[in-house]
């Protein structure tokens, strides 16, 4: 009786668990190569490029089922799919998918890239932004409170048609991939913002705004290009691969987090005073934050640094500067930065192919120390498999370099002379022959 009930048990959660999986998977569409020729104009599609080899590419694969069934509960205008690169490598071409797992969103004929943190809240917000309206409108003051509250920077285009406000929807088709864009009615801003003439943008952060200055700051994409940042923010390496475009040197704290140290924090509230403080000096030149844990900054500049730490990075070239002193004070901090800014302090690293040579040689050695230190008996098997393979590798390139030389040595030398091939001497040439060595013999 038991045993029938306990089989009756597993038999339910089986079929619950399978009744699940396959609910979710329903919500997912495996794409293939007649995607292009199936997909309706107006559709909307998310889309993840995988690999079966890849690791991420599986760790991704539940929470991208998820994705798929929390868009069709909300009933999101988004379809959600998902194409194996391996067998269809014209799709994966077309999408121009260099890495594993590829996120893209395609919206009419414009194709979109994700390239923040692979998790179900970035992802989605991704696709409620780009799959949303180019500039959404502030129709009150109720919701344009209420989008203050959800957003850290904030982008405004206020005013009637105008010149600005194409070039505004136009930045938008770009930038959206980015952050979102916002129109109201001047009646609809806070009384605290002042406009000397509009139509305007204008950016809300950090508890404050700017307007934007097409002759003080450029054409209107760099500027918001620059601006759609907080001024100091906790930073990633997603975060610093996004903040690429922005011509901004970064000055980070790194830190420990996991637990937060008393000098971690002293360091960081450094930092943060230092971008609030002097906001108006460096904000067109410099990124603040802070970056928990230095792995990241050890692979690019090729050392073991100590935290907390202070660096100043060049997003554009690989490039980095280092304090000639370390960093203690406020002053400390002011003085390395004025000498970064000014040319006094020189930019080390680089994205040059020496430099790049190096820096995977030194993630190569660490990859190793790491394996030998938690995991020895894996670390000796892979040397063992690995120095097996060069062995073979260069015993093979030796016997067939010993065989070419041993085949040029046994070729008959090459003469002035051209000697006819015997299958081409007939009787003609052996009569004359032997009428030769007769005369010959006459003449003696």
């Amino acid at each position: 009786m038991m045993a029938n009930k306990k089989f009756i048990v597993v038999c339910t959660v089986s079929l619950t668990v399978w009744f699940s999986i396959a609910t979710v998977s329903a919500f997912v569409e495996e794409l293939d190569d007649t995607f292009k020729h199936t997909r309706k104009p107006d559709e909307i599609w998310l889309i993840g490029f995988y690999a079966p080899w890849c690791t991420y590419c599986k760790q991704l694969d539940p929470v991208w089922y998820e994705i798929g069934a929390e868009l069709k509960n909300i009933r999101s205008p988004v379809n959600v799919g998902k194409v194996d690169a391996d067998i269809h490598t014209s799709f994966a071409k077309e999408f121009r998918v260099t890495d594993y797992p590829a996120i893209k969103l395609l919206k009419d004929d414009l194709k979109y890239t994700y390239r923040g943190p692979r998790t179900k809240d970035g992802i989605l917000e991704f696709a409620d932004r780009v799959s949303g309206p180019l500039v959404r409108s502030l129709p009150s003051q109720q919701v344009f409170q209420n989008v203050m509250s959800r957003h850290d920077v904030l982008f405004v285009y206020v005013g009637g048609p105008s010149d600005l406000k194409e070039k505004y929807i136009s930045v938008a088709k770009e930038m959206i991939v980015h952050t979102y864009f916002f129109s109201a009615a001047r009646n609809i801003l806070p009384k605290t913002v002042t406009l000397e003439e509009y139509p305007a943008v204008a950016v809300f952060k950090d508890g404050t705004y700017f307007l934007y200055d097409e002759q003080q700051d450029g054409d209107l994409t760099s500027w918001i290009n620059r601006e759609r940042f907080l001024n100091y923010l906790p930073i990633d390496s997603y975060t610093l691969y996004a903040m690429g475009d922005t011509d901004k040197l970064v000055v980070l704290a790194v830190v420990e987090e996991k637990p937060p140290t008393k000098e971690s924090i002293r360091y960081k509230t450094m930092v943060k005073r230092v971008a609030s403080e002097y906001k108006d000096f460096y904000s067109k030149e410099f990124q603040f934050g802070h970056m928990d844990g230095n792995e990241y900054i050890n692979g690019l500049i090729m050392e073991e640094v100590s935290m907390p730490f202070i660096i100043v990075l060049n997003l554009s070239n690989d490039g980095y500067f280092l304090p000639p002193n370390k960093v203690e004070t406020k002053d400390q901090l002011l003085k390395f930065i004025d000498g970064v800014l000014k040319g006094r302090i020189k930019s080390r690293g680089g994205n040059g192919f020496y430099h790049r040579f190096i820096r995977m040689a030194f993630k190569t050695k660490t990859t190793v120390t790491i394996i030998f230190t938690k995991a020895p008996l894996l670390g000796i098997f892979l040397v063992f498999v690995f120095g097996f393979v060069g062995s073979t590798f260069c015993y093979v390139l030796y016997k067939t370099c010993h065989m070419v030389r041993s085949g040029m040595k046994d070729e008959e030398p090459i003469t002035g002379e051209r000697e006819e091939p015997n299958q081409l001497k007939g009787p003609g040439r052996d009569k004359k022959t032997k009428m030769k060595n007769t005369a010959e013999k006459k003449v003696d």
